[in-house]
């Protein structure tokens, strides 16, 4: 049997399998109120006639994940072009899945971007406008996503990421610049929504970074004082935030040494 009749085949067997579910959730969320909104028409030219069809009828998930497969498919591939139209369609078929939206970001913000910058086939010049094209369309996934989950600890996370250029090589800062305010928020954001305690601390460190922002500076020295005092009764010193501890005492005339 060839391979594309068994992936119709699994294709068939998984939307058997799932049909009473997706009925159940379906029915569950009209009675709820909290049904998806329907999946715009535009999507049957890029979905196909079939799975438009399947994703109004209660198998949107499905659809999305079958679309999600095909997009890692074509990042293997190199086709980024396709992986961005792709991840659009994932995104837009379940929004309120984190998951596709990170998956969404990163595969822009990282591997398109840095897939281009160092493509030394293309014009240096090119390579910079593509990379800085790249990084702000996976920007732009995270930031929708955020829109649709605002309690979403991984998305605020990746986002503080993003915006504190925390992944970024020399070469990547100099082409887009860090945001250190939005970079401490979304980290504070991700903190209040369940992330590990570190986020708080990378909020502070961003903080730290801003000019004329004494109550940034405030709320960055009373985080670090904290975490301080929690990682030296764990007999963990971290040189960082004990520096930037002295240093922010300093500027806002503030003890400056461990609570």
């Amino acid at each position: 049997m060839s391979s594309k009749v068994w992936a119709i085949a699994v294709f068939l067997i998984i939307g058997i399998v799932k049909l009473p579910l997706e009925q159940r959730a379906h029915e569950q969320m009209e009675a709820t109120g909290t049904l998806k909104a329907p999946v715009a028409p535009t999507l049957r030219e890029n979905l196909g006639q079939a799975a438009f069809a399947a994703s109004l009828g209660g198998l949107r998930s499905l659809v999305a994940s079958v679309v999600y497969l095909q997009a890692y498919t074509a990042f293997e591939r190199g086709r980024f072009d396709q992986v961005e139209s792709l991840h659009a369609l994932t995104t837009q078929l379940q929004p309120r899945y984190a998951v596709y939206w990170d998956d969404a970001a990163t595969r822009m913000a990282y591997d398109a971007a840095s897939h281009y910058l160092y493509d030394q086939k293309r014009p240096r010049l090119y390579r910079h406008q593509l990379y800085k094209q790249q990084f702000q369309h996976g920007l732009e996934f995270a930031e929708q996503g955020v829109k649709h989950l605002p309690n979403s600890k991984l998305l605020h996370q990746r986002l503080g990421e993003f915006y504190s250029r925390l992944l970024a090589s020399p070469d990547q800062k100099a082409l887009v610049s860090a945001d250190s305010l939005k970079a401490g928020q979304h980290y504070m954001l991700a903190y209040k929504n369940g992330a590990l305690p570190f986020t708080q601390r990378f909020a502070a460190y961003q903080y730290a970074k801003l000019k004329d922002s004494p109550a940034q500076w405030l709320e960055a020295y009373n985080i670090l004082r904290r975490h301080d005092a929690m990682t030296r009764r764990q007999g963990v010193v971290l040189p960082t935030t004990v520096s930037l501890i002295k240093e922010l005492g300093e500027r806002l005339g503030l003890p400056t040494s461990s609570p």
